[in-house]
């Protein structure tokens, strides 16, 4: 049984997408349709930068969505693709409802673009910041928050269950840091701070998740044509009534990736295709379940590699 993942923020590169876009008269369709309905030439964004726009987060997420629908949509030329279900981490959340028929991509690139742009607004910018917590488990880097906000009376909480051994923390900036030196002293191996401009999935994001919730309002979503396991809940939803306010609560929300993975397997997943630039999400899934088969398509030699590998079979 298969199930798609798509990636969040994090896994651009300049260049991303040329490859398959000058292969792939539907993945060329998919970059055109987001350049019309932004209004601003995405495409050349990807394939030429600058890097530091290309960061700036309001940017990065409609780039990511449209790379991996790209991508997805130049395999689905080459052959018949039929996941049991689909998820994303983060921002990769919108690309699987793309994937699987909840929201029209012109919607969906919109709604990034803003989401981005809410994002970057709530918290001025080196007020918040985020870290990774590698080598501790998830009751150890949650003891550590708990701790340090009780402590400090900022903000601080996971954000990010990545697997077992890495947790995302996010928060106010010195909380953040304190927590990561706590969770060090309780046993953790290393922290590590991320280079993001804002502290996603922790509570300093609700005046994001309340414009989203504006922006949510106006779009028809539909039922799902394939299950969507969602990170609020690591369960997964084929309603389209329930989906604008799964990523309002998303904004604020941790990202569920590891019980998202383990929820996969207990449905009877034993494969997964990350779909879009980098490998962050299948190296997630082989220190969360190592049973599960994993392959990538990022680029067009990786899709031609699924490709070959399916007929094959």
């Amino acid at each position: 049984m298969l199930a798609l993942l798509f990636p969040g923020q994090g896994s651009q590169e300049i260049g991303m997408g040329r490859d398959v876009h000058r292969a792939s008269p539907a993945a060329r369709c998919v970059f055109e349709t987001a350049d019309a309905a932004l209004g601003f030439s995405l495409t050349k964004l990807c394939f030429e930068g600058p890097e530091e726009e290309l960061r700036r987060t309001e940017f990065q997420q409609p780039a990511l969505l449209t790379t991996s629908i790209a991508l997805l949509r130049a395999l689905e030329e080459r052959m018949p693709v039929e996941p049991s279900f689909v998820a994303g981490h983060s921002l990769g959340e919108y690309t699987a409802l793309v994937a699987a028929g909840g929201l029209a991509l012109e919607d969906a690139v919109r709604l990034v673009h803003a989401r981005g742009r809410f994002m970057q607004e709530a918290v001025p910018e080196g007020q918040g910041a985020m870290a990774a917590i590698l080598g501790g488990d998830a009751e150890l880097v949650a003891a550590a928050c708990a701790e340090t906000a009780e402590k400090t009376g900022q903000v601080v909480v996971p954000a990010n269950w990545n697997a077992p051994q890495q947790t995302v923390i996010a928060g106010h900036a010195v909380a953040v840091q304190e927590a990561g030196e706590c969770a060090k002293e309780r046993g953790a191996k290393r922290v590590v701070k991320l280079p993001v401009s804002a502290p996603f999935h922790c509570s300093l994001m609700q005046p994001a998740a309340d414009k989203l919730a504006a922006e949510l309002a106006q779009l028809r979503f539909s039922d799902l044509a394939v299950p969507v396991v969602t990170n609020v809940e690591a369960e997964p939803n084929v309603k389209g009534s329930r989906i604008a306010e799964l990523l309002r609560r998303q904004v604020t929300a941790a990202v569920r990736f590891t019980e998202t993975v383990q929820r996969l397997a207990a449905l009877g997943v034993d494969r997964v295709l990350e779909v879009g630039p980098g490998h962050v999400l299948s190296g997630l899934v082989a220190r969360i379940d190592r049973k599960i088969q994993r392959s990538n398509a990022s680029g067009m030699q990786e899709v031609d590699a699924v490709v070959a590998a399916a007929t094959a079979e």
